[in-house]
């Protein structure tokens, strides 16, 4: 099993303030289209295949790999990515809150096992350095509010 985990701050020193409605306009935008907000090319396709009121069910291609999940939507708070088919299973969670200070903090966390691999193998295990390494989610987490940023700016949000 892969346990990962990133928190960022929303706001640092010298980036454009977001509020909270702004950072879920992201969230909710990234879950029903994620190629704004992967690296180019690596989503190359992402469609909405059913909604409701708590969810929706999207169907993507990305890092060459086809995959559906199940996305969970609770409004200003989380969003819950469950893997239904692709090469991964289980749940990857962004969740908007504030901290201690009252500062607004995104934080990434992740249980996930990779299908028809040894669980706590080779290959778990490297992922699990991967999703917690530089490239990670800590990183995507940054991405995800830069590119907020940017379509808040272009007048996309």
């Amino acid at each position: 099993m892969i346990h990962a985990t990133a928190t960022v701050p929303v706001n640092p020193a010298g980036e454009i303030v977001l509020i909270r409605a702004q950072v879920w306009a992201g969230l909710e935008l990234k879950a029903r289209d994620a190629r704004l907000f992967l690296p180019d090319g690596l989503c190359t396709r992402c469609e909405v295949i059913e909604e409701t009121p708590t969810h929706l069910v999207r169907e993507a291609t990305i890092g060459g790999a086809d995959l559906r999940e199940i996305i969970a939507l609770e409004p200003g708070r989380k969003v819950t990515f469950f893997q239904a088919a692709g090469p991964r299973e289980g749940a990857i969670v962004n969740a908007l809150f504030e901290d201690e200070t009252g500062e607004l903090q995104l934080r990434f966390y992740g249980y996930l096992g990779l299908r028809d691999a040894s669980p706590g193998g080779a290959e778990e295990q490297a992922e699990q350095a991967r999703l917690n390494g530089e490239q990670g989610y800590k990183a995507a987490l940054l991405s995800t509010l830069a590119r907020t940023r940017e379509l808040l700016a272009a007048g996309r949000l």
